[in-house]
């Protein structure tokens, strides 16, 4: 193993910690959200859906620690506060975009798979 690489599968390496970060559904939405561009909390939100603001904040506080996006306060009346993602948020942009869209052409599968799977857990 190399000393700037982890190792997922050892149980005591940090790794897991950011993979449970980059696992999330709510970064993962958010990452896809601020692809384009910065956005301020209530549009972010938006563009979600189905957020609870207090899951946000508190989604949007822990990306910001791991450094996958900022958060810049403009000096006005009311304040405005917009999120963008850093060079190291962007670059989660493709590997989460290729799993987003792997999710939504799978679906039809999944649930079907899953159907299937609780009709005969109840024929059991």
């Amino acid at each position: 193993m190399r000393d700037d690489r982890g190792d997922a599968f050892d149980p005591e390496c940090p790794t897991r910690v950011v993979l449970d970060r980059i696992g999330d559904k709510w970064t993962v939405l958010v990452i896809g959200a601020l692809r384009d561009g910065p956005l301020r909390f209530t549009e972010l939100r938006a563009r979600i859906g189905g957020v609870a603001a207090k899951v946000l904040t508190q989604t949007l506080r822990a990306m910001e620690r791991d450094g996958l996006l900022t958060r810049t306060v403009h000096a006005q009346v009311p304040p405005r506060v917009d999120y963008e993602l850093t060079d190291l948020g962007a670059s989660l942009g493709g590997p989460i975009q290729t799993l987003t869209d792997w999710a939504e052409t799978h679906l039809t599968q999944i649930l079907g798979a899953r159907a299937a799977y609780d009709d005969s857990a109840d024929a059991r």
